[in-house]
């Protein structure tokens, strides 16, 4: 057999370790041809590919981005948009002029949505979730969100002695469109007092009331992290109208951190390098076994896999219910309401 494997969508700590995940286990093990297509969907359209091999594959485990390079792409946009069927039917003939007898998707949800629609076309699809964001639905955690965790919660760590040195409010925002994953983990292990979810919403009065109680409890400094999602009246930054809000109104001295892109760079995790590894391999079994129009996943401790088609359109978001909320709240952390 042989297989193409291609990244999309943003860099995210890990890919690196899938790519060999998946092409180490599909040479080694199986004996097939592996090929890697540059640039996410674009190097399908263009055919800028390499040829892989074991030598190819080594010392990439530790590294961040990803040798292929990725882009935002979306190959069906004007399909969907007007019926304009050029870029799927390059793709298809491209795969099929390649020899290819499956596609490796690694790609957050935009990604699996295109590698959906890719199998409905007829194309031999295996996706590979990632987002530092671990918001994919049908599966417990994506690689790169364990990476981003451990930079955010250092980072808010490290602020924790400037705020109580100087008796200020930090506000930290870390990233997180939809989801509030990573606030909500790296607020509780940094230690925050309060914590903005987009899932949740918030409300201002009730995030200064929370931080002035602190201050009346003889703790006159208090940690903050807001999802990059969450509302605002004024649509801008979320980090700089929290900021502006409590100082106006609690009178005390507030600063913010941005940590943005810092959480998607440098080296993934041990953990995220090993998760990578399982569902890399795990995607090149499902190749073996003609298993196609597949995502892996993990479902508590295992690797499997579920169609393509369950998990295409859908966000896997925080709930109210989730333990680590309950668990803040009898702590007395304040999730905005």
């Amino acid at each position: 057999m042989k297989i193409g494997i291609l990244s999309s969508g943003g860099d995210c700590p890990g890919i690196n370790a899938t790519i060999r995940g998946v092409g180490k286990t599909a040479i080694m093990h199986y004996g097939m041809d592996v090929i890697g297509i540059h640039s996410g969907f674009i190097g399908l359209l263009n055919k800028d590919i390499q040829t892989f091999d074991e030598r190819s594959l080594s010392g990439i485990l530790n590294l961040g981005g990803t040798i292929l390079g990725t882009s935002r792409e979306k190959p069906f946009r004007k399909l969907l948009a007007s019926g304009d069927t050029e870029k799927p039917q390059i793709i298809k003939q491209n795969y099929e002029e390649l020899g290819l007898d499956c596609l490796v998707c690694i790609g957050g949800n935009g990604t699996q949505k295109t590698a959906n629609l890719l199998a409905r076309l007829g194309l031999n699809v295996i996706g590979v979730p990632k987002t530092i964001d671990n918001d994919v639905w049908g599966t417990d955690i994506t690689f790169g969100f364990d990476t981003a965790v451990n930079i955010a919660t250092e980072s808010i760590d490290r602020l924790h002695s400037t705020a109580s040195s100087h008796k200020r409010v930090m506000v930290v925002e870390v990233m997180g469109h939809h989801a509030g994953w990573i606030a909500l983990y790296a607020g509780m292990a940094g230690g925050a007092d309060v914590i903005l979810l987009p899932e949740l919403g918030y409300d201002i009065n009730k995030v200064n009331e929370a931080i002035l109680n602190r201050a009346h409890r003889g703790k006159p400094y208090s940690i903050v992290v807001v999802a990059e999602g969450i509302d605002t009246p004024d649509k801008k930054r979320p980090s700089d109208y929290i900021t502006k809000e409590i100082e106006a109104v609690t009178g005390i001295e507030t600063r913010d951190t941005v940590l943005g892109y810092t959480q998607r760079g440098g080296n993934p995790s041990p953990f995220d390098r090993n998760l990578a590894t399982r569902l890399g391999g795990h995607a090149t079994e499902l190749i073996a076994n003609r298993q196609f129009g597949r995502m892996v996943c993990m479902k508590g401790a295992s690797v499997g896999s579920i169609p393509l088609s369950e998990v295409a359109g859908k966000l896997k978001l925080v709930t109210p219910e989730h333990d680590l909320i309950i668990q803040g709240k009898r702590m007395g952390v304040t999730f905005g309401k």
